[in-house]
C-alpha cells in the first residue's frame, strides 16, 4: 500500500524535476538569445567598423540588413533542426544549436574590421551572422516543446511562459554587459576595441549552457514515442505535405507569429533605434530606458502565460495585436515629445521641405546629386521633411521654416536648422524620463500580452510526432522575416519618405493582418493533451 508520505515524496520529486527542466531550458536559451542580440544592440557601431566609408546612412542600413540576415536564415535552421528534433530528440538537438551559436558569436569578437581587411570584413560578418540565425532557428522550438512536454496540461501556459522571458532577458543581459563596458572605458576605446568584449563573454556563457543541458533527460513525450516506434520518418512530408497540418502552419504564421514578431521587435529594437537614430538620445540613456521597460515587462510574460491557462490563448494574442496596431502612432509621437521636446517643437513650428527635380534617392549608394546629399543630411540629422517637385535649376531647394536654401550646403543647412530650433542631440535636462519610460513599458505590455501565451498555443496546435518541425517553421518565418527585417524596412521607409513615423505602417499593417486572421481562424486548444 502506498503511504501519504510516499505520495508527497513523489510529488516533491516531480515538482523538483519540473523546476530543473524549466530552469535548465530557460538559462540555456537566455544565453543563446544573448549571443544573438549582442549584434542587434551594437548594430549602430558596425556600420562604421565593417562597411565601406562615405555614406553613413547606407552603412547604418547595411548593418541593419546584416542584422536581418541572421533572421532570414532562421526558417532554414527551423527546418534543419526541426527535422532532427522530431527524428532524433529534443535534448540532442538543442545541444547542437547552442554550440553553433556560442562559437559563431565569439568569432565576431575576433573579426578584423573593414579598415584592416577591406570587403572581406563584411563578408565574414554576414557569414557568422548567418550561422547565428541557423542556430537560433532550432533553439526556440526545442526549448518550448521540451518544457511543454513536461508541464501539466492545465499549467502549460505558465510553464512555457518562462521560455518566453528568455529572449527579453537575453536582450537585457546584452544591454547590461554593453553598458558595463561603456561605463568602464572611454567612448573612443569602446569604439576601437571595447565592443569586442560582449562577444567574447559568450565563451564563458557557452560553457555554462552546455554543462546545464548535459544534465537534462529526454522529453517524456518523445521518449515514449521512440519506445513505441511512433516517431515520424519524414517530418517534412508529414508537416507540409498534409493539407490539414499545412493549414495549421499557415494559421500559426499569418494569424500568430508574424504579428507577434512585429509587436515584439517594435517595442524593443525599433524603439531603441528610434531613440538613438531619430530622437538623438545618447546611447547610454537609451539603453537605460529600454532596460527599464524590459525589467518592468519581464514578469508580465509569466502573468499573461498563467492568465492564458484560465481564459485561453486566443483572447490575449489577438487582443495584443489590436491594441498595438491602434496605439503605435500616438505612442511614438508622444515618445518624441517626452525624449526630445525641442525636436517636437521644431517639427511643428518650422517644417522642412525638400523640393527637387527628378530626385531619386538611393539608400545604398553614396549621395551623388544635390538632392541625394540634402536628403541624406536631413535623415542623419533626424529631421522630418516633405518632398516636392521643382523646376529650379539649382537641383534642390530646401525650405526650413521661412528660410529658403538653394543647392546643397551642409553649413548653411546646419545654421538654418539651429536657428529654427532643431537640436543636434536630445538635451538630458529636457527629457521627461518618467513619461518616456511609461511609453516604452506600454509597448512592452502589448509584446508580453502576445508573446507570453505563444509557446503554449503553438505546442498545442501540432501533433507530437511532427511538433518540432511544424512549430519551428512558422515561428521563425514570422520572427525571422516579418520581425527581423522590421528595423531595416521601417528605417528605409523613413529615409525615402522623410517622415520618421512612416516606418510604423509596417508593424501596424502586419499586426492588423494577424488580428483579422487570428480572430477568424485561431483555434482554442488550451489545456488539451499533447502526448498524441
Amino acid at each position: 500500500m502506498v503511504t501519504v508520505a510516499e505520495i508527497d515524496a513523489a510529488q516533491a520529486d516531480t515538482t523538483k524535476s519540473r523546476r530543473l527542466v524549466i530552469t535548465a531550458a530557460s538559462l540555456g536559451t537566455i544565453f543563446e538569445w544573448y549571443d544573438f542580440y549582442i549584434y542587434g544592440t551594437l548594430a549602430a557601431f558596425f556600420g562604421a567598423l565593417f562597411f565601406p566609408p562615405g555614406n553613413e546612412t547606407a552603412a547604418f542600413l547595411a548593418s541593419l540588413a546584416t542584422f536581418g540576415a541572421g533572421f532570414a536564415v532562421r526558417p532554414l535552421g527551423a527546418l534543419v533542426f526541426g527535422r532532427l528534433g522530431d527524428m532524433v530528440g529534443r535534448k540532442y538537438t538543442f545541444l547542437i544549436t547552442i554550440l553553433i551559436m556560442g562559437l559563431s558569436t565569439a568569432a565576431v569578437g575576433l573579426l578584423p574590421t573593414y579598415a584592416q581587411i577591406g570587403m572581406l570584413a563584411p563578408v565574414l560578418l554576414v557569414g557568422l551572422r548567418l550561422l547565428q540565425g541557423l542556430a537560433i532557428g532550432g533553439e526556440y522550438g526545442g526549448a518550448a516543446i521540451y518544457v511543454a512536454e513536461h508541464a501539466p496540461d492545465r499549467q502549460r501556459g505558465l510553464h512555457t511562459s518562462w521560455i518566453q522571458t528568455t529572449s527579453t532577458v537575453g536582450l537585457l543581459l546584452s544591454l547590461g554587459v554593453i553598458l558595463a563596458c561603456r561605463q568602464s572605458m572611454d567612448a573612443a576605446v569602446f569604439a576601437s576595441w571595447g565592443w569586442r568584449i560582449p562577444f567574447l563573454v559568450s565563451i564563458a556563457l557557452l560553457g555554462m549552457s552546455v554543462y546545464i543541458r548535459l544534465r537534462l533527460e529526454e522529453s517524456p513525450v518523445f521518449a515514449e514515442m521512440k519506445r513505441a516506434g511512433a516517431t515520424s520518418r519524414a517530418p517534412f512530408r508529414d508537416s507540409f505535405g498534409n493539407w490539414a497540418n499545412l493549414r495549421l502552419v499557415l494559421i500559426a504564421l499569418f494569424g500568430a507569429t508574424a504579428g507577434q514578431a512585429v509587436v515584439w521587435y517594435t517595442g524593443q529594437f525599433y524603439a531603441l533605434y528610434f531613440l538613438t537614430a531619430t530622437l538623438k538620445l545618447d546611447y547610454v540613456s537609451a539603453y537605460v530606458l529600454i532596460a527599464i521597460a524590459l525589467l518592468a515587462g519581464t514578469p508580465l510574460y509569466i502573468a499573461f502565460g498563467a492568465l492564458s491557462d484560465r481564459i485561453g490563448r486566443k483572447p490575449l494574442i489577438v487582443g495584443g495585436f489590436l491594441l498595438a496596431a491602434v496605439t503605435y502612432f500616438p505612442t511614438f509621437h508622444a515618445l518624441t515629445w517626452a525624449v526630445n521636446p525641442a525636436l517636437a517643437a521644431a517639427q511643428s513650428n518650422s517644417p522642412v521641405q525638400v523640393a527637387a527635380k527628378d530626385c531619386n534617392f538611393n539608400m545604398f549608394a553614396k549621395p551623388a546629386t544635390p538632392c541625394d546629399m540634402a536628403r541624406d543630411y536631413l535623415s542623419k540629422a533626424g529631421v522630418t521633411y516633405a518632398s516636392a517637385e521643382t523646376a529650379d535649376t539649382a537641383g534642390v531647394v530646401v525650405h526650413i521654416g521661412s528660410t529658403v536654401i538653394k543647392g546643397f550646403d551642409s553649413a548653411t543647412y546646419a545654421a538654418a536648422l539651429a536657428a529654427a530650433g532643431y537640436p543636434k542631440t536630445a538635451d538630458p535636462a529636457q527629457v521627461k524620463w518618467l513619461p518616456a519610460a511609461l511609453l516604452l513599458i506600454l509597448m512592452m505590455v502589448w509584446a508580453t500580452m502576445v508573446y507570453g501565451p505563444m509557446a503554449a498555443f503553438l505546442v498545442e496546435l501540432f501533433p507530437a510526432r511532427i511538433r518540432y518541425t511544424s512549430l519551428s517553421l512558422p515561428f521563425h518565418v514570422g520572427n525571422g522575416l516579418f520581425g527581423g527585417f522590421l528595423p531595416f524596412v521601417a528605417f528605409a521607409v523613413v529615409t525615402v519618405t522623410g517622415n520618421p513615423y512612416a516606418g510604423l505602417w509596417y508593424p501596424v499593417g502586419v499586426a492588423s493582418l494577424s488580428f483579422v486572421i487570428g480572430l477568424l481562424f485561431m483555434r482554442n486548444r488550451t489545456g488539451s493533451r499533447i502526448a498524441d
